[in-house]
């Protein structure tokens, strides 16, 4: 955003291609575009399209409209699934735009990578800690609110970094107690539902520990969501991969398609298995997932059967 930020202030270009994994950042992008177009009339000078309306057609009447009153009109495409030949036909339809029209793709399923070469790329990817500590600081302290430095700690892990969670999770913590000015990690621990990738990050530590008890626990919370298997195993072969690489965090961070900071927390996870047992929790893990999908074990069981093999190797 910072960069995005800094090109809007040297002026606007003809078109943005939002593309990430955080939902909020999608929006943060499309209102500062928006704000810089300095639109008044919105009802005549955006338009705005989706999969329920996305036409080739449709895009370049719109774009060859003139604005009214204002100086730029905007057009915002939101997702869309084209064929792969109207792709290449809406780029070519894109490079050839008035400079009085203004588009936004926001490209939330990655549909539209073909653009990236030709327009300009905005990342709506998580940002680092420290940028999100700061955006969640600043929130606050327009609401006359604070939060203390291990509860801003816990929030972030517990919604993975993701600033479309967090800034959902502070409006409810926001009205918890409103005659409180702090919030602190005990009303963030009792309000907010940890994000998965989080949860199996606890259980995994839980494994480690060999805390049988709060394993048991945390499994019980977590088994009734989706795709919980599947995070585990990931979280596992990732913990395996780590362990035995040699290369930089950030190296590993590019090959296995996160952050630097979830390397880190990888890493030191790991440290507290051996390579060995490790490698058995892999072996382990496969085994499992046979036996579910091909009926032999019902998916609940085969996650306590799990659990109490990971804390007995």
């Amino acid at each position: 955003m910072k960069t995005l930020k800094k090109r809007l202030q040297t002026g606007l270009a003809s078109v943005y291609l939002v593309e990430g994994d955080d939902f909020y950042l999608f929006d943060k992008a499309l209102s500062m575009i928006k704000s810089a177009c300095d639109i008044t009339l919105e009802e005549f000078n955006v338009s705005i399209f989706d999969d329920e309306n996305f036409s080739l057609d449709a895009i370049y009447q719109s774009s060859e409209q003139l604005p009214i009153v204002d100086k730029k009109r905007l057009i915002v495409i939101k997702g869309g699934s084209p064929k792969e030949s109207d792709k290449k036909k809406l780029t070519q339809m894109l490079l050839k735009i008035p400079k009085t029209t203004v588009v936004v793709v926001l490209d939330y399923n990655k549909n539209l990578e073909i653009l990236k070469k030709d327009f300009v790329f905005v990342d709506a990817n998580r940002m680092d800690r420290e940028m999100v500590k700061r955006i969640v600081q600043t929130y606050l302290s327009r609401l006359g609110k604070t939060i203390s430095p291990e509860g801003l700690n816990v929030l972030i892990e517990a919604c993975n970094g993701y600033l479309t969670r967090i800034m959902c999770e502070l409006n409810k913590l926001v009205c918890y107690d409103l005659n409180s000015e702090q919030i602190t990690a005990d009303m963030i621990n009792e309000l907010v539902n940890k994000d998965a990738e989080y949860s199996v990050f606890e259980l995994t530590e839980a494994l480690a520990k060999k805390d049988g008890d709060k394993a048991v626990k945390l499994m019980k919370e977590m088994e009734k969501q989706q795709g919980i298997f599947a995070l585990i195993t990931n979280q596992f072969r990732r913990l395996f991969y780590v362990s035995i690489s040699d290369k930089t965090n950030s190296e590993l961070a590019s090959l296995l398609g996160v952050k630097e900071y979830a390397i880190i927390k990888a890493k030191e996870l790991a440290r507290k298995f051996s390579k060995a047992q490790l490698k058995k929790i892999c072996s382990l893990l496969e085994e499992v997932d046979y036996s579910v999908k091909s009926g032999l074990m019902l998916q609940t069981n085969a996650l306590q059967l799990l659990l109490f093999n990971i804390i007995y190797i």
